[in-house]
């Protein structure tokens, strides 16, 4: 049995997590082939169109299905930029789980920060209003529902203008730019 092979991808905003655009649209979307060319390899895990950051890709199905399966609660780290002043009520109602329509999220670890400073610009930019405030919140989830952090941020008064994913399980982001990917190995280092 061949050892897993795993790629690590910078998702850049508007591109599907997918190799090819199914969708019904008059022009095809971005997609994860305009980036990557190695054959044999599927993402383990999807990430929103307008969502960006890491992405793992295997080529072993054992391992994709590892890094997908939420029973197997592996950590996904969020930048989130907010609309609005988050608060305590806000921030502790997300660490102890909000009940969505599909039923109450895990607790997340969640953290106001500072703005990060080396972070790269959004194409296009979030838009900005002078009247709204915005927050950034590091979040930390182990379950991978459809827009789930979205939906969480929403639900607590405070709607995601910004998400990007850091980390997946022990693999991380670290300095890879936006559209750029390289090998990783399969135990997250």
């Amino acid at each position: 049995m061949s050892t897993p092979r795993v790629i690590l991808f910078n998702k850049p905003y508007g591109v599907l997590s997918q190799f090819t655009d199914k969708g019904t649209e008059g022009s095809p979307r971005p997609t994860l082939s305009k980036f990557i060319d190695e054959k044999g390899f599927y993402p383990a895990g999807r990430l929103d169109r307008d969502s960006e950051g890491l992405m793992v890709l295997t080529d072993h199905g054992p391992l994709q299905a590892r890094i997908a399966n939420p029973k197997y609660k592996l950590e996904k780290t969020y930048l989130v930029m907010v609309e609005g002043t988050p608060d305590e009520a806000s921030l502790n109602a997300l660490r102890a789980g909000v009940t969505l329509k599909d039923g109450r999220t895990r607790p997340a670890n969640v953290q106001q920060i500072d703005a990060p400073e080396t972070l790269w610009p959004r194409d296009p930019p979030v838009r900005f209003r002078k009247s709204v405030p915005d927050a950034w919140l590091s979040i930390s989830i182990t379950e991978g529902r459809n827009r789930q952090v979205r939906r969480m941020t929403a639900h607590v008064g405070l709607p995601t203008l910004r998400l990007i994913r850091l980390s997946v399980g022990d693999w991380q982001l670290n300095e890879l730019r936006p559209g750029a990917w390289r090998f990783a190995s399969a135990n997250g280092s």
